[in-house]
C-alpha cells in the first residue's frame, strides 16, 4: 500500500457519499484529507500521525489509520451496499457528476442507464431545477456512447480486461504456459478482442475454472481446442478466445495468432518459395512437420533475425535490418518519472531503489512544476529543496547516476514556469503542455517553439497531450515540430505510458531526430510501462542510435555534462 491508495479511498468515499446524499460537510471533510494527504512530501511510511495534517480530524483519520492497518474500509463498504450499481455506471457519463446524478436519482427514482436515458426522452430530466435542455441533449449523447460497446477499446482498457483474466490463469492448476496473441501482443493501440494459446492437458478443468468466474457474462463456444467467452468488468465488455495447445506446437501456434495478417502472408510466401509451408502447427517440410522451442529459433530457420511482436504489422519488417531497431535490453535509462513531492506515490529513494531493479544505469527525477497547482507542483523553493536531496541520495549509490530535473509546464502564453537561474542547477530539463489545449495550432506551435529555443529545456513531453480514446490531444503541426526539434537539438519524447504512447508509431516513423522513451511513472509499478513505449518505437523502426535513454551511463553522463547550446553551436 502506498498514500495514493489512501488518497484514493478518500475520494471514493467522497463520491459515493454525493451519490448517497449525504451531508455536504462530511463529503468535504474526505476532499480535504485527500488533498492534506496529496500535498504533504512524505511517503506513507514517513507520516507517524495522520491526525497531525492539516485537513485531517478524528473521523477520517480513523478511517485512514483502518485502511492502512487492514487493507480495508467498512466506511467504503457501507456506502457501496446502500448505493446502487446503476447509479456508479452513470459516473462514467462526462456530463454527469456524483452531485447530478444523486438529485436525479432523489427526484425521479432513476437507477439504471437505461431508465435515464428513457427520462431524458421524455423529457423529465430538463424539468428538473438545475438541468436545462441542452444538458439534457449532453446526457442523452453520453449515454448512447456508454450503452453502445466501441468496435475497439483503447489499450490501457485491454490491459486491464487482460489481467483480470491473468489473475485467474495463475490460479488454475496444470497451466504449463499462456500468451496474449493478437493486437494486443503487439501492441496495437486499439483491440476488438483479447486472445490467448494456453498449454494445458486438462482444458476441461481449464473451462470449468474460467466459465464460473463472476465477470464472465456469456459462454460463446467451447470444446477441446478452444473456449470463446463474453467477459464484464467496470461496465465494460469484451470478447475473450482461449486456444488450448498440449504438444510442441505451442511457439508456432503463438507465432501464427500474434499476427498480423500481412505478416503471416509474408512468412508464408517466405516459405513456399522454399517449398514449405506455415501453420499454426509448425512448418510443413520434406522431412515432416518441424517445431520450435522459442521464435527466435522460428525465424532464424527463415534465415531472418528474430522479429518483435510490435513490427509484425505490414509484412515490410522481414525485408529490412532489424538488428539495428531498438530492443527492450537497450534501455539504460528512464528520464521522465515523479515523487512525493508532486503528485507521485514513492520517495526519491523509492524510486531510484526500483529502477536500479530494473537494471537501470541513470535516472532523472521530474516532478511538476509550480503552476500545475492540481498536481501539487513545486515552488521554486521546493525545487531547490528537491535538487539537494538528489545530489545527496546520488552520492549513496555508485551502480546508478541520480539526476535532478523537472517536467516543466509551458505556459498560455509561451513562458515557461521557472527561470533561467533555477533551470540552469537542474542536470535536465523537461518541457511539456498541461493546459489551454483549445488554443490554435499556430499559437501551440509558438508555445512549443519558445520551449525548444530555451538552452535548458532538453527535451518535450508527451508532444501532443493525446489520450487514447479519451482525446485527440492539441493541434500541432508535426513537420514543423520535427524540423524545430532537429534545429535546436531538442529530444522528443515517446511517452510509454499506454494511455498515451505519444508520439504514436506512426508520426514517428521516419523521422531524423533524437527521442527519448519514458515511462512518466507515478508509482514504482509504472516503470514497467517501459515495454509499451520501446513497441511504440519498434513499430516505426526506430534504431537504438536515435534513442537517448539507450546510451550507456558514460555516454548519457557527458550528454548531462555538455550544454545544450554547445551542441547547437556545433
Amino acid at each position: 500500500m502506498n498514500k495514493k491508495d489512501v488518497i484514493r479511498l478518500l475520494e471514493k468515499i467522497a463520491v459515493y457519499m454525493e451519490l448517497n446524499l449525504e451531508n455536504p460537510f462530511k463529503v468535504s471533510a474526505y476532499r480535504k484529507a485527500a488533498a492534506s494527504l496529496e500535498t504533504d512530501g512524505r511517503t506513507l511510511d514517513e507520516i507517524e500521525d495522520f491526525s497531525a495534517l492539516k485537513g485531517i480530524g478524528k473521523g477520517t483519520n480513523e478511517v485512514i489509520t483502518e485502511f492502512v492497518r487492514t487493507g480495508e474500509s467498512p466506511v467504503l463498504k457501507e456506502l457501496e451496499d446502500k448505493v446502487p450499481s446503476g447509479l456508479v455506471r452513470m459516473l462514467k457519463l462526462p456530463t454527469l457528476g456524483p452531485k447530478k446524478i444523486a438529485k436525479i436519482h432523489d427526484a425521479l427514482g432513476i437507477s439504471t442507464l437505461e431508465d435515464l436515458k428513457t427520462a431524458c426522452e421524455n423529457q423529465e430530466v430538463s424539468a428538473l431545477p438545475g438541468f436545462g435542455k441542452k444538458t439534457e441533449e449532453n446526457i442523452l449523447k453520453s449515454i448512447e456512447t456508454v450503452l453502445n460497446r466501441p468496435e475497439r477499446y483503447p489499450i490501457a482498457r485491454v490491459l486491464k480486461f487482460q489481467k483480470v483474466i491473468t489473475d485467474v490463469i495463475e490460479t488454475i492448476p496444470g497451466v504449463e504456459r499462456y500468451d496474449m496473441t493478437g493486437s494486443g501482443r503487439r501492441t496495437k493501440e486499439t483491440s476488438r478482442d483479447l486472445d490467448f494459446i494456453v498449454k494445458v492437458e486438462d482444458y476441461e478443468m481449464f473451462t470449468e475454472t474460467m466459465v464460473s468466474q463472476p465477470f464472465v457474462k456469456h459462454v460463446v463456444a467451447q470444446g477441446d481446442k478452444k473456449l470463446s467467452v463474453e467477459i464484464e468488468h467496470d461496465f465494460d465488455e469484451i470478447n475473450v478466445d482461449f486456444r488450448f495447445v498440449n504438444g510442441d506446437e505451442y511457439i508456432s501456434t503463438l507465432q501464427h495468432f500474434t499476427g498480423s495478417k500481412d505478416h503471416n502472408v509474408k512468412m508464408r510466401q517466405i516459405a513456399k518459395a522454399r517449398g514449405e509451408k506455415i501453420s499454426e502447427y509448425g512448418v510443413e517440410t520434406h522431412d515432416g512437420v518441424k517445431t520450435f522451442s522459442s521464435e527466435e529459433e522460428f525465424y532464424n530457420y527463415f534465415e531472418l533475425p528474430y522479429i518483435p511482436p510490435a513490427m509484425r504489422e505490414t509484412g515490410q519488417e522481414t525485408d529490412i535490418d532489424v538488428t539495428e531497431i531498438i530492443k527492450h535490453s537497450d534501455i539504460k535509462g528512464d528520464l521522465h518519472m515523479h515523487t512525493v513531492y508532486s503528485d507521485g506515490a514513492y520517495s526519491v529513494r523509492d524510486m531510484v531503489e526500483a529502477a536500479r531493479r530494473k537494471g537501470y544505469s541513470y535516472i532523472v527525477i521530474t516532478d511538476h512544476s509550480k503552476s500545475l497547482r492540481v498536481a501539487n507542483g513545486l515552488s521554486d523553493e521546493r525545487l531547490l529543496e528537491q535538487l539537494a536531496e538528489i545530489r545527496a541520495i546520488d552520492k549513496e549509490y555508485d551502480d546508478i547516476d541520480v539526476y535532478s530535473g523537472t517536467e516543466m509546464d509551458i505556459l498560455a502564453d509561451g513562458t515557461l514556469d521557472y527561470p533561467d537561474d533555477i533551470l540552469s542547477q537542474l542536470d535536465y530539463v523537461i518541457a511539456a503542455i498541461h493546459s489551454s489545449f483549445q488554443q490554435s495550432e499556430e499559437d501551440i506551435m509558438k508555445r512549443l517553439k519558445a520551449a525548444m529555443d530555451n538552452p535548458y529545456v532538453r527535451h518535450i513531453a508527451h508532444p501532443t497531450g493525446r489520450l487514447i480514446g479519451v482525446r485527440d490531444g492539441y493541434p500541432v503541426n508535426m513537420d514543423e515540430l520535427f524540423d524545430y526539434a532537429k534545429q535546436t537539438n531538442t529530444v522528443l519524447e515517446i511517452n510509454a505510458n499506454p494511455q498515451r504512447l505519444d508520439l504514436s508509431s506512426d508520426v514517428i516513423a521516419n523521422r531524423d531526430v533524437m527521442f527519448t522513451v519514458n515511462t512518466d511513472a507515478h508509482h514504482t509499478d509504472h516503470l514497467d510501462f517501459m515495454k509499451y513505449g520501446v513497441d511504440t518505437l519498434q513499430k516505426a523502426f526506430v534504431k537504438k542510435s536515435q534513442v537517448l535513454n539507450a546510451m550507456t551511463r558514460e555516454e548519457f553522463k557527458a550528454f548531462i555534462n555538455k550544454s545544450k547550446q554547445s551542441d547547437i553551436n556545433e
